[in-house]
């Protein structure tokens, strides 16, 4: 069976562009708490006020953004999504000269809205382009790309920010980003993509209160928001502390440190690759529970080691959670709308609303690993990490029960 029918292929690959996109995003924000802490000063916890306000935007709009699109179509969640992400981008020259923290975190949080909107269409929007049963391996080569934005974000960071740090440097680089979303917004706009939606009719009324009744007690969908949650949390932790856990164990400046978290970024686009292979012989959270398993082991060994074996096991870290988001997201979305479990026709997309308000936990748990390095040291804080890696693994482990899938 193919993953991805002929009919949804230009689709898709425009669809799968969107998933790079937010990775630039996400992880030009994830040096600028390295940035910010030179230029004004601040302790590890106060830059982590940058991630409150891009992980938060994620959770106040994701339900928004799925009520929206349920409304409307998929295209027209895409087009928003743009609009705000460049909006956002663009406003960091205002912030600029203002020089106020407070207005570069409210240009952040705008962006991150739209990369929200974005996320919460494009998942669901790559799930329903061909059959349920390669839904989540469709997912994952969709997810794929999601790095490749990344390692572009690291990348722009590096040679255009972190080389000569300034307001100004970091301010130039998101508007000009800024720009190119607008002209990809363009492209978007006149691109024939499917609405791949249903019918409307009285039977479809939107009734919040019967779908969240009919997910909670979805019990592989609801822990699912959970483990996504405090993965959301582990992973961004990794990536925030990144530069600054090479900077303390390699005695090195930011640009170099940038390096390090560049490796992370590459090894953990290589194994998403590399897990969605293995997909085709092993059952998805089969993949999860030894993916969890091995990342907690790696946050363990920088919690007691220091030195390159500190870095070189936050690396591997990147490696072994490569697949967790997408994999976690399709297991969790697989049954909500089949009838034999509850499910009703429409239930994916409030429900991969609630998958994407569980990037909050990019958010709160964040500051907590800024408080505990601020406290008792950067290697002691991936405990954290650690930890968020451990309840991934019990979700893990639960759905290997409930499908029966032998260990």
């Amino acid at each position: 069976m193919k993953v991805v029918e002929k009919r949804y292929l230009l689709p898709f690959i425009l669809i799968t562009t969107l998933f790079a996109l937010w990775g630039v995003a996400a992880n030009m924000t994830d040096t600028l708490l390295a940035a910010f802490r030179k230029v004004m000063q601040m302790s590890d916890t106060q830059t982590t006020f940058i991630q409150m306000a891009f992980y938060g935007a994620y959770f106040f709009i994701a339900l928004p953004a799925a009520l929206f699109i349920r409304k409307h179509s998929y295209k027209s969640g895409v087009i928003l999504g743009l609009i705000l992400y460049a909006t956002g981008a663009i406003l960091f020259l205002p912030a600029a000269w203002a020089a106020s923290y407070a207005f570069y975190l409210f240009a952040i949080y705008v962006m991150a809205t739209g990369c929200s909107v974005l996320e919460t269409t494009s998942n669901p929007y790559i799930l329903s382009m061909g059959s349920q049963e390669t839904a989540t391996r469709r997912l994952n080569i969709a997810q794929a790309f999601n790095p490749i934005g990344c390692i572009t974000g690291i990348l722009i960071s590096k040679y255009f920010i972190l080389q000569d740090i300034s307001l100004y440097s970091i301010s130039g680089t998101y508007a000009a980003l800024g720009c190119v979303l607008l002209g990809i917004m363009l492209v978007m706009l006149f691109a024939n993509m499917p609405a791949l939606r249903q019918p409307q009719g009285p039977e479809d009324e939107l009734s919040l209160k019967a779908t969240f009744g009919r997910l909670s007690q979805n019990k592989r969908y609801a822990w699912g928001v959970v483990a996504q949650f405090f993965y959301m949390g582990a992973q961004t932790g990794t990536w925030s502390f990144a530069i600054r856990l090479s900077m303390k164990e390699l005695g090195v400046a930011e640009a170099e440190a940038a390096n390090f978290y560049l490796a992370a970024i590459i090894g953990f686009c290589l194994s998403r690759f590399v897990y969605t292979w293995l997909m085709k012989y092993f059952a998805p959270q089969r993949l999860l529970l030894v993916g969890a398993l091995l990342s907690a082991v790696c946050a363990l060994v920088v919690v007691l080691t220091t030195g390159w074996t500190a870095v070189v096991a936050m690396i591997l870290a990147s490696v072994f959670m490569s697949l967790m988001f997408p994999t976690i997201y399709g297991l969790a979305l697989g049954d909500v709308e089949n009838p034999e479990k509850g499910g009703y026709a429409g239930d994916a997309k409030i429900g991969a609303s609630g998958l994407i308000m569980a990037i909050l936990g990019g958010a709160l748990l964040t500051p907590l690993q800024g408080l505990l390095s601020d406290a008792a040291g950067i290697n002691i804080s991936f405990l954290v990490p650690m930890a968020c890696f451990a309840v991934v693994l019990c979700y893990a482990l639960y759905v290997q029960r409930v499908k029966g899938t032998a260990l």
